[in-house]
């Protein structure tokens, strides 16, 4: 890992997009800063693509994408996206073009990939084994934002409980054996049985949507996160970011973000934005 300094002009100018995670990275415990939402205009001014990249529900992703000078958001780590319609800035008149931000209008539309029946009959399932596991393991709870997902289900194991670390790893044992993928997060246990993940979830969007060559765009896009749920991702991606609170997650991640900010969460997000921008002003054209 190297600090934010060393950075260089040639690779902040071959960006064409920041792909980044919501929680404790642009979020500071749930709350948008400042600094951080600054942060993602000026990076939009600076004619990046932003497309945010997280295991909160659908619901969530639907609201920042009404909201947030983004273009796209993928959601439930990687399983769904979420656009505006007719195609954001980087399929239109944005990114490549000069800035183009949100303007709130538009109908934003969900891409997955099963028709709604199956996705339901799917998750129906995971509901009653999450449900056995709170049965089972009173400590944790189905988390709040469940009503808001489409795929996945999430136990609350830090959120606004505190869920022994034994335990986690029990319930985690005993579904994979009922055939159930788990991730965890810094507060949610998730259970899925979809394969993608937030690194495979972005460059599907990216090459789908956006015509982005899959290979091509895990050099044309950085990733910034800051814990061990975003460990694929660091290691998909050729320029990575992680905020402070990162060193903390050191343990869990094979491969570590290349760059890390000296500030946490929304304000290491600010910082390494303003590096990226400072870096684009100041470097000559290609």
């Amino acid at each position: 890992m190297e600090p934010l300094s060393l950075l260089t002009p040639d690779a902040a100018r071959s960006l064409a997009g920041v792909i980044f995670d919501l929680d404790d990275t642009v979020l500071d415990h749930g709350a948008l800063t400042e600094a951080a939402y600054g942060a993602l205009f000026r990076l939009r001014e600076a004619g990046l693509a932003l497309i945010a990249c997280t295991g909160r529900p659908a619901g969530w992703g639907e609201v920042i994408q009404r909201q947030w000078p983004i273009d796209a958001t993928i959601a439930e780590n990687g399983a769904v996206a979420l656009v505006r319609e007719p195609a954001g800035p980087i399929g239109g008149a944005g990114l490549h073009g000069g800035p183009a931000p949100a303007d709130g209008g538009g109908r934003v539309v969900l891409l997955g990939g099963l028709d709604r029946e199956a996705r339901r009959a799917r998750r129906d399932e995971l509901v009653a084994l999450a449900d056995d596991m709170v049965r089972r393991f009173p400590a944790a709870a189905l988390a709040d934002d469940n009503d808001q997902r489409v795929t996945d289900v999430t136990l609350d194991i830090g959120e606004h409980r505190r869920v022994p670390p034994e335990d986690v790893q029990k319930m985690r044992a005993e579904l994979r054996d009922r055939g159930v993928r788990t991730l965890v997060s810094s507060v949610h246990l998730h259970l899925t049985r979809d394969p993608s993940d937030k690194a495979t979830g972005a460059v599907r969007l990216l090459a789908a949507r956006f015509g982005e060559d899959p290979t091509r765009a895990r050099h044309r896009y950085a990733f910034v996160g800051d814990s061990g749920n975003d460990g694929v991702a660091f290691a998909a991606f050729a320029l990575t970011f992680g905020v402070a609170n990162v060193r903390a997650h050191l343990g869990k991640l094979s491969v570590p973000p290349r760059f890390v900010a000296a500030l946490p969460m929304g304000r290491g997000f600010a910082e390494i934005a303003h590096r990226i921008v400072e870096l684009r002003k100041n470097a000559p054209a290609p």
